[in-house]
């Protein structure tokens, strides 16, 4: 299934539009990887092990796009707005995904 954050397709024509689909995901970050991220925000750097969860967080949320999408029969997303927060002090990191299943030709 084609997902794209632009809103049509060179080449490809949107025969039939389904709606809006969108997917969610919230992940909690251990101690762990809390205490290491600190560090790393002293001593500068990446945090690996968070950039890892946003990753993870991300596959969840377009994978559910993709499969509510599925459901209705499209062959493809268009249009979609990824969004990242963090909930609880920060404790929490919640991706949220949407955009507008569509039928290419």
């Amino acid at each position: 299934m084609l997902l794209t954050t632009t809103n049509s397709v060179e080449g490809k024509k949107a025969v039939k539009y389904y709606g809006l689909v969108s997917g969610e995901a919230i992940l909690g970050a251990n101690i762990f990887k809390d205490l290491f991220a600190g560090i790393r925000d002293i001593v500068g750097g990446r945090s690996a092990a968070y950039e890892e969860e946003l990753r993870r967080a991300k596959d969840i949320a377009l994978d559910e796009m993709r499969q509510q999408a599925r459901a209705m029969g499209a062959n493809a997303i268009i249009g979609i707005d990824l969004d990242y927060e963090t909930v609880g002090n920060g404790s929490m990191l919640m991706v949220s995904a949407s955009g507008t299943a569509v039928t290419l030709e």
